[in-house]
């Protein structure tokens, strides 16, 4: 099996340098039209140049692909909405959307403004959200769609001075878990990317006898699979250095502790317990936490039917 995106349109924010970069020349290679969507800022998102867009543009077509610039900001949402319709009418349809776009403001919380909160927020959930909504009617129309939204390891598991970016990125978790399940009947598949890559984000952060094992095109082939007709959805991969894994949200079984004036302490005595991960699960929805919890109770699950 060979993944070919011939006749497919990707949109792919953020895709002037680093990672989006990378996703976009390998998508354009594979026979996608692309639409490099980047804003051309610093890395705290101050400025803007349509300059790195236009350079991977012409990276592209020199390659014999096909791409067009945008340089639209994923917080503009006439922006971006003008950016998806400018697709559509060239293209016919998006069939792909790599939420690429991010900026970096790392402080200690202590140290951290509402302001560098605010805008981090803004950019990676609600960048996500905005451009995620504005291709969502069309490929419910056209019963297709592969949406990559991009976490991080500092949301799964946090990372010090990134209170804001780590917030963020697992915010785009939540919101990849609701769009799996709404998207399902329209064949629209949506996934998490959490990638470990040296780029003009991480270049401080990463050491530098690191950087050579954390090259972005390391993790490109997660986006290339997760674009593909072959992708799963619902699935948060974790990328770096060419190794690939996958992390989980998970629920153990728990202790039904009843309610009463000790239950606190009952917490306490049975945290062990509680938090015992031997038979842990991955649930398929958000329900089946109550259910879970009405089942430790010793109750079936509510009925649905007649009301």
């Amino acid at each position: 099996m060979t993944i070919r995106f011939d006749g497919r349109v990707a949109i792919i924010t953020g895709a002037g340098n680093g990672l989006g970069r990378q996703h976009a020349l390998a998508l354009a290679a594979r026979g996608a039209v692309i639409i490099v969507n980047d804003l051309g800022g610093a890395r705290d998102g101050s400025g803007g140049s349509m300059s790195a867009a236009q350079a991977v543009v012409a990276e592209i077509v020199a390659g014999g692909g096909k791409a067009m610039p945008n340089g639209a900001s994923v917080t503009d949402q006439e922006g971006v909405e003008a950016m998806v319709a400018e697709a559509l009418s060239a293209y016919g349809r998006v069939d792909i959307l790599v939420n690429n776009a991010g900026i970096l403001r790392d402080k200690s919380f202590a140290k951290m403004s509402l302001e560098d909160f605010r805008s981090v927020i803004d950019v990676h959930l609600m960048g996500a959200m905005i451009a995620t909504k504005a291709v969502w009617e069309a490929m419910r129309a056209q019963n297709y769609g592969r949406i990559v939204m991009t976490s991080s390891s500092s949301g799964l598991y946090g990372n010090f001075g990134q209170s804001n970016y780590g917030a963020a990125k697992m915010a785009v978790v939540g919101l990849m878990q609701t769009l799996s399940l709404e998207g399902a009947k329209n064949n629209i598949h949506v996934n998490c990317l959490a990638p470990t890559a040296t780029t003009r984000m991480t270049n401080d952060i990463l050491p530098d006898a690191m950087q050579d094992h954390f090259k972005p095109e390391y993790v490109t082939p997660a986006v290339v699979f997760l674009s593909s007709e072959q992708a799963p959805t619902r699935c948060i991969m974790t990328a770096g250095a060419g190794t690939f894994a996958a992390a989980h949200v998970t629920l153990t079984p728990g202790v039904h502790l009843g309610h009463d004036a000790e239950t606190p302490e009952k917490i306490a005595a049975a945290f062990a317990e509680i938090t015992s991960r031997g038979n842990e699960k991955v649930p398929k929805s958000g329900a089946e936490q109550g259910g879970n919890e009405l089942s430790k109770r010793g109750v079936g699950k509510p009925s649905t039917s007649g009301s």
